[in-house]
């Protein structure tokens, strides 16, 4: 089953924009989005396969923190993270009609 999973990384200085592109290029293969320009945080939503929540969120974290590293941003501590199922809200995945 395919999962929507959200994580949130918050620091010490505000994120700026060419760091949340950075993130972003490095999440797209992930069906992947980025957030955080002028926040104490960075985040991302990507799309991950799992039979459940919690091994989607497994599966997700070391992939956020690998496209961390490609984008070279600090490896702030995991704040968030949410979970969508597709079965949950099939538009949050982009499966809906």
């Amino acid at each position: 089953m395919r999962w929507s999973v959200s994580l949130q990384a918050e620091g010490d200085r505000p994120v700026e924009l060419d760091e949340v592109v950075a993130l972003a290029d490095a999440v797209a293969s992930l069906g992947g989005i980025a957030s955080g320009v002028g926040a104490m945080a960075y985040g991302a939503q990507i799309v991950v396969e799992a039979a459940n929540a919690d091994e989607a969120v497994e599966v997700a974290i070391p992939a956020f923190e690998a496209a961390v590293e490609t984008a070279a941003l600090p490896a702030w501590p995991l704040t968030r993270a949410e979970v969508v199922g597709e079965e949950d809200d099939p538009t949050d995945l982009g499966l809906a009609p």
